[in-house]
């Protein structure tokens, strides 16, 4: 049985597409552009009460459900390709350089 997170233990009721009222005001959020005047930051522990890196957690988990997808197709789809380029940009800085000879 998977286990449920302390941020998603918040929510009461499902929207339509499966999601907790709580998931889909993340992605509400995500696709806002969080333009909070005090900055995202702050924006996250007002609104939801998690700390930032709690938060990411979160998304990374949310952004792969497939009830995400079909709740915010173009969001989900453009935070996976976020992901997926910081995930390489980090590889990538990680590789000895090549020595040419």
């Amino acid at each position: 049985m998977a286990r449920m997170s302390n941020a998603l233990a918040h929510e009461t009721g499902l929207t339509e597409s499966g999601l907790t009222q709580f998931e889909a005001d993340m992605l509400e959020f995500e696709a806002s552009g969080h333009l909070a005047p005090e900055g995202k930051d702050a924006a996250i522990l007002q609104r939801f009460g998690l700390s930032v890196p709690r938060y990411y957690q979160e998304i990374n988990v949310l952004i792969d459900r497939p009830e995400a997808l079909a709740h915010a197709p173009l969001l989900v789809k453009r935070l996976r390709r976020q992901r997926e380029r910081r995930q390489q940009n980090r590889s990538a800085r990680h590789l000895p350089f090549a020595s040419t000879v």
